[in-house]
């Protein structure tokens, strides 16, 4: 008998073509409906409760209720992540939706993973962190350099209020669009809060797009020196 994880189980919970649109479209942060998730994945509001019972049993969404509505969400960033890996492998052997549309160049540019920028500019601000050596990265993952520590400080992040969260303050996520590292974690998360309190940023409503006003991508490449 083999033992350890059973990534079987939840591959096939995440394999399943209307299950794999639900949970893409949970990757946004935001709570849906399962009517929301219906129409997301483009079946039944019925079966998508089916659907929806299966991911909650294997741990994948938790639901949420809010007066007469029930919400669902992903159950943690881990999710996130593993999609992110998954998107990233069919994107690179060439299995990609055959429905393409302007916001896709947008999409690629800067969009949300979960709470924290992804795309082109999540790539870059990765690596204008390590560039500025506040970030650093060994076999033990990544982690706020002292000098990091500083600027979060003058940046306005309350780094001692993000320790005391479960979550890592900084997790890598690889990139299903760029191929290459971005920055999870609460302090990912904390950075892209503070590009929208700034006004450098802000999200597109439904939408996963994060769009940066002209003077928000000086301000942006000012910062992570490029």
């Amino acid at each position: 008998m083999k033992e350890g994880p059973d990534i079987a189980r939840v591959a096939a919970l995440l394999g399943d073509p209307a299950r794999a649109n639900m949970l893409t479209a949970l990757m946004s942060g935001r709570a849906l409906t399962a009517a929301e998730l219906a129409q997301e994945a483009g079946v039944t509001p019925q079966t998508a409760s089916s659907h929806l019972a299966k991911l909650e049993a294997g741990q994948i969404v938790v639901p949420r209720k809010q007066g007469r509505h029930r919400y669902f969400t992903l159950s943690g960033p881990d999710i996130v992540e593993a999609l992110e890996v998954l998107m990233g492998i069919a994107n690179r052997v060439g299995h990609n939706r055959v429905r393409t549309g302007p916001k896709d160049p947008e999409l690629r540019r800067a969009r949300v993973c979960y709470d924290h920028l992804a795309g082109d500019m999540g790539v870059a601000l990765f690596d204008g962190l390590a560039k500025r050596k506040w970030i650093e990265s060994d076999l033990n993952g990544v982690a706020l350099t002292p000098a990091g520590i500083n600027f979060a400080s003058e940046f306005g992040i309350d780094l001692d209020g993000l320790r005391k969260k479960r979550r890592p303050l900084c997790r890598e996520c690889l990139d299903w669009s760029a191929r290459q590292s971005h920055l999870a974690g609460s302090f990912g998360a904390a950075l892209l809060d503070r590009f929208y309190d700034l006004g450098w940023a802000k999200r597109v409503p439904e939408s996963r797009i994060v769009r940066f006003s002209d003077a928000g991508k000086r301000q942006f490449h000012d910062l992570i020196g490029d």
